[in-house]
């Protein structure tokens, strides 16, 4: 049986009586219009204050956007260095936002992160109308893009400059569009775009991005208004336009000249397509990933439950049970809001069993993309159940939800337990006994009624909003940053603040880097960089991404990061390297960063000297 969309949502009066002149209809549009600024501008301050305290975030993605503004060929291939030598491992759609930001506006860490705050402003506002559209209530949109601007993990990944910011905001759009196309007028051209937005997703993140297809072509199979052919067809054209959208960039850096362009980074064959397949890919998965560093076990234990421990729970899980029951709830209670409830649990049940069952590289802040289908479904379940308050089964089921909130919010709040001690008996006094008033909320006056309900919505957001301060009070550096306060595990102290990863990879003292977290050079060592930087190609090399980067962050001049990310990808080659040398377009190599063959062969060849506790080898003399 095919169940029609509306070609455009009423608005949903039951709240609210019908206005009776234009002026009335203005009096009530007004506070909803201002509420909706309010959360968008609050949005902002949240993603934006402080920001620069952050300094260069994750460097690996900043030293890129530095050379991206430098070089239009960095830019294209997404290379992380001017000179070109390797790519990020992932595609540069995601770089090009800053890499303009920074030839526009200069290198700085707000040049940087700014756009990745803009990206979560349009996300929450994108997401209220999304919502808004399906439910025909403003409230709802509004609750929806308050649960995304508070998520803990939201806050970090846009106050951040990994890929996370942009994929979000990509795939909240792709929904958007899909939804639209169920409306029936150019279904055909909102599907389509919903395929290139996916697409360019897909540039962002790779596969990741295909997580969310289950949820968008079922939603269109099952809730459209054309006959069965007809929708496939339609189908058919979204997956053309996602296949254009992606793969006009596949083929042109798989078609290119492997010797005109950079190597392709996290690849061990100097393939894009590896790249997809292997270790942004399917590795993924199996935990089979040619040139990681982990794996399996080394990147946190598999399991249903993952996303609800210690390591993800404080980042997104407060409200995963309440998103589960209200999103079940609303397919009985409002079936205009069918196909949409369809395409967000979907999007949550599909993207949460991959994360907690996949043993390759996995880091807790990918639980981002987890973050729109969660608020919506708050959203939507929450809205739904209201307006049908005067139902015994609606109100106990609300009821319930909010008790499941608040006492799930107890136990993650006392994984932190000296932090806001208090913060967990008062959420769970107020919201226990607003979840019990909710349930008779019938047989109260209209006024008390809205009491409780605004106590119950406080009590459950209380917990992310205080996770969510305290992530956006704290600067965030290296490769695995966590959102929240510390939090204490069964084996000890786990950061959850500041980034993590410190003790990981090599050649961690003094100015150097390491695997995850890049390098801090003083004021002397700088200079000694920059001494005749115009003579060489790259002023220095080291091995690994992030020890490079900020070397490259403090001259602004090309540093060779070898072997890529982990240091393990195999560009250059050790005769590479020696012809790089014999040319004279090398001026340093800086020990620390990590061990390789090159590493070795330089220690045996040339001299070595120390600058403010970093090794270094000049290796100008073999030039000519």
């Amino acid at each position: 049986m095919t169940i029609t969309a509306p070609t455009r949502p009423a608005e949903n009066t039951h709240d609210l009586a019908a206005p009776a002149t234009a002026s009335r209809r203005r009096v009530r549009v007004e506070p909803e219009r201002a509420a909706l600024a309010g959360l968008l501008v609050a949005t902002a301050v949240l993603y934006l204050w402080g920001l620069g305290e952050s300094g260069w975030a994750n460097s690996f993605y900043s030293a890129a956007a530095q050379a991206g503004s430098e070089s239009w060929s960095a830019l294209f291939f997404g290379a992380s260095d001017a000179a070109g030598s390797i790519t990020v491992d992932k595609p540069p759609l995601a770089l090009w936002p800053m890499a303009l930001s920074v030839k526009v506006f200069g290198l700085s860490s707000w040049s940087i992160l700014v756009p990745q705050a803009l990206f979560g402003v349009g996300a929450v506002a994108l997401l209220h109308a999304t919502v808004r559209r399906t439910t025909g209530s403003a409230w709802a949109g509004l609750l929806a893009g308050a649960t995304l601007a508070l998520t803990p993990v939201a806050v970090l990944m846009f106050r951040f400059n990994n890929p996370d910011a942009l994929l979000t905001l990509l795939l909240v759009g792709a929904a958007y569009a899909t939804l639209r196309a169920l409306e029936g007028e150019h279904a055909v051209r909102w599907l389509a775009l919903g395929g290139a937005l996916v697409g360019l997703a897909f540039l962002t993140k790779m596969l990741q991005a295909f997580l969310v297809l289950p949820a968008l072509a079922l939603v269109y199979a099952l809730f459209a208004s054309v006959p069965l052919w007809r929708r496939l067809g339609h189908l058919l054209v979204a997956f053309g336009a996602m296949v254009a959208a992606a793969g006009w960039y596949i083929a042109v850096v798989e078609l290119w000249p492997a010797g005109s362009r950079p190597y392709i980074g996290g690849s061990q064959d100097d393939s894009i397509l590896e790249l997809t397949l292997g270790y942004n890919g399917l590795g993924r998965i199996t935990g089979e990933e040619a040139g990681s560093v982990g794996g399996g076990n080394g990147w946190g234990s598999t399991g249903l439950l993952r996303m609800f421990g210690s390591e993800n729970g404080g980042q997104v899980a407060w409200l995963i049970p309440a998103a589960l029951v209200l999103g079940a709830a609303a397919l009985f209670f409002a079936r205009r809001a069918r196909p949409a409830v369809t395409l967000w649990l979907t999007w949550l049940v599909v993207t949460a069993l991959t994360f907690s069952l996949m043993a390759g590289i996995y880091h807790a802040y990918y639980t981002v993309a987890l973050a729109p289908a969660i608020a919506a479904l708050v959203g939507i379940g929450t809205w739904a159940l209201w307006r049908r308050r005067d139902s015994l089964v609606a109100t106990a089921l609300l009821g319930a939800a909010t008790a499941f909130t608040v006492a799930f919010a107890f136990f993650l709040l006392d994984r932190t337990p000296d932090w806001l001690p208090w913060l967990k008996y008062v959420v769970a006094t107020l919201g226990l006994a607003a979840a019990v008033m909710v349930v008779g909320v019938r047989h109260l006056p209209r006024r008390v009624g809205a009491v409780v309900a605004a106590t119950a919505l406080v009590a459950a957001l209380a917990g992310p909003t205080a996770y969510s301060l305290a992530t956006a009070a704290t600067a965030h550096t290296g490769s695995i940053p966590s959102a929240g306060p510390s939090e204490t595990t069964p084996d000890g102290p786990m950061g959850m603040g500041g980034g993590m990863g410190g003790g990981m990879g090599g050649g961690m003292g003094g100015g150097m880097g390491g695997l995850l977290n890049g390098s801090a050079p003083t004021d002397a060592l700088t200079e000694l960089l920059l001494a005749d930087a115009d003579d060489y190609t790259w002023v220095a090399a080291t091995v690994g991404a992030n020890s490079a980067s900020g070397y490259q962050l403090a001259t602004e001049e090309p540093v060779m990061p070898i072997g890529g990310f982990n240091g393990t990808d195999p560009s250059p080659t050790l005769a590479e390297f020696q012809d790089h040398v014999a040319r004279g377009e090398i001026h340093y190599f800086i020990a620390g960063g990590g061990t390789s063959e090159i590493s070795t062969w330089v220690a045996e060849s040339f001299e070595a000297t120390t600058v403010d506790g970093v090794t270094l080898y000049d290796l100008s003399y073999a030039s000519g």
